[in-house]
């Protein structure tokens, strides 16, 4: 099978079809470019999607993940990142491989290609050449004969006429020979012309052509292999990548498999878990006999007797709402008093925790300039030992102001968890139970009430509405009422600013008026003068009571 002798007279859709080839190879070369393109485009959508759902740093977002569900999420989110760098791989080998290898193999076929069909048409030329020439040296022996036909009729009309001289007649002999002599010439060159081209239209057809075609049928061969070789490559450049694509996939189902629903319960719970125990019953208030009786810290009384239920202060004090009255949104406390026991122990081991952190962080700083003072003493040129006391003062300074916050925390947290004894550890006030003083206000202890996610305390709208409505009451009936008596006093250990409905602000090293003490709840109630009183956090300031007064109780 050879395009020589088989197709030797289809030079011109050899051309047409070596040319298609070319066209062919360059399609799939844009295929694949285009194959690349999207695998490129794909990866970045992908990792601009794993990103966007990324937890932000340093935002409730980071917190959530927390949860094995949440973290599961994230892995994806990684393993989805990963999977996206292997389409990013499929794009890579694509282009090295096919797209680049073709591109430059595609030149050297063209310029292949170009050379063979020039060979091809140079042989056409010369064997064209060939054929004028015999056709040229045809129609000359041709034309010679007819002449010395026509000479040497010339002649012998010439000889036969007998009034014809002698010259005239042996002139027109000599003519005729000269014409004979001329075709016999022209004979012998077109025997030889055409001896020549039939030997040069034998070698073109029997070997040039045969030859060149050859090489074409070869290039032609070569590049339906470099084709299917290139298809080939395509798909070993997506096999490759299967094994890594199937771990990120597995990897997704590990993550999966990790999810515990019991421990995200357990999550939820020291998330949001207040330490407070839920009210006890509250006590049935008999009306029908005539006693003095004290306002019920959980009770909801009817002062004036026509049948609408009103919340009931004891005092001034109009921070003392029921249980699950919503409060006033303010900054959180230094301490985050405003917090539930368990919450606010956790928030002050977190502040704890990277209060040490910070100090550390200083040591390691005062620990490399006392190393660099150390050097400088050792080799003057290298600096001044003296330029560095200021910067070593400074930090020693932050590490005492560090340590001072850190202690500070501390005797909160300790207090929370129990580790000091409190004042009021013997006073512990039950739900729904009467005592002789009005409790301390609701909104500074959270014990009664329902806390949201973000640790404020909630209630139902309509609660908080009826109470709007009755707080209108209240504020005439508390006009008229006596102020509580001082039991004692007390001095402000800290500045505290009561941003809350209920409390006081008090500074640190102010004296002031003890009217209530506390009750279990971490609270204490005092006067600065008659119009201003409120509750502060016991931890906040010492207290001196005095025994003889009218309510004190004496700590065992």
């Amino acid at each position: 099978m050879s395009w020589g002798i088989e197709l030797w007279d289809q030079f011109d859709n050899l051309e047409k079809h070596t040319q298609w080839g070319i066209d062919i190879l360059e399609k799939y070369i844009k295929f694949v470019k285009e194959r690349a393109e999207i695998e490129l485009s794909y990866a970045k959508q992908l990792r601009n999607l794993s990103k966007k759902y990324q937890p932000k740093k340093n935002s409730k977002e980071e917190e959530e993940y927390k949860y094995t569900s949440c973290q599961a999420f994230l892995s994806t989110l990684n393993e989805m990142n990963d999977y996206a760098g292997q389409h990013e791989v499929i794009s890579e080998n694509m282009t090295s491989q096919i797209t680049l290898d073709l591109a430059r193999y595609v030149q050297e076929l063209k310029q292949e290609r170009k050379s063979n069909f020039h060979d091809g048409r140079k042989a056409q030329q010369h064997i064209e050449t060939c054929w004028k020439q015999l056709e040229s040296s045809k129609r000359r022996f041709e034309r010679d004969c007819k002449e010395a036909d026509r000479a040497q009729q010339y002649f012998e009309k010439m000889d036969a006429d007998i009034n014809v001289t002698k010259a005239d007649v042996e002139k027109a002999r000599q003519q005729a020979q000269i014409r004979h002599q001329m075709a016999e010439d022209s004979k012998a060159d077109y025997s030889n012309t055409l001896q020549k081209f039939n030997q040069e239209q034998h070698e073109y057809y029997h070997t040039h052509i045969p030859g060149i075609f050859q090489k074409i049928q070869e290039m032609e061969e070569r590049r339906v292999l470099r084709l299917g070789e290139s298809m080939r490559t395509y798909a070993e450049v997506d096999r490759q990548v299967i094994p890594i694509v199937g771990k990120c996939l597995d990897g997704i189902v590990k993550a999966a498999e990790s999810i515990d629903q019991k421990s995200d319960s357990q999550l939820v719970i020291e998330a949001y878990k207040s330490g407070f125990e839920p009210p006890g019953d509250i006590e049935f208030e008999d009306y029908t006999q005539p006693m003095k009786r004290t306002v019920s810290e959980n009770s909801l009384s009817n002062s004036r007797g026509d049948g609408k239920p009103e919340l009931k202060f004891g005092g001034k004090s109009k921070g003392k709402l029921w249980p699950f009255i919503k409060k006033n949104k303010g900054s959180t406390p230094e301490d985050f008093s405003n917090l539930p026991p368990e919450q606010r122990r956790k928030k002050l081991q977190q502040k704890v925790d990277e209060l040490n952190k910070e100090i550390q962080k200083e040591m390691d700083q005062r620990d490399a300039i006392t190393k660099m003072k150390d050097v400088y003493l050792k080799n003057p040129q290298m600096g001044d030992p003296a330029s560095l006391d200021h910067k070593l003062t400074e930090v020693s300074q932050n590490i005492d102001k560090l340590r001072l916050e850190v202690q500070k925390f501390e005797a909160w947290l300790a207090e929370v968890e129990g580790r000091l004894p409190a004042r009021n550890e013997q006073v512990r006030r039950q739900s729904g139970m009467y005592d002789g003083q009005p409790p301390p206000t609701v909104n500074t202890c959270a014990q009664d009430r329902e806390s949201s996610p973000d640790g404020s305390y909630t209630e139902e709208q309509s609660q908080e509405s009826e109470v709007k409505v009755l707080a209108t009451d209240f504020d005439d009936e508390f006009d008229d009422e006596e102020p509580l008596p001082a039991i004692g006093t007390c001095k402000a250990l800290y500045t505290f600013e009561g941003q809350n409905e209920g409390t006081i602000s008090v500074a640190e090293g102010e004296t002031l008026y003890v009217i209530e003490e506390d009750k279990g709840d971490g609270w204490t109630r005092i006067r600065r003068n008659e119009d201003e009183e409120g509750y502060v956090p016991t931890s906040y300031v010492e207290v001196y009571l005095d025994k003889n007064a009218k309510g004190a109780k004496t700590y065992i």
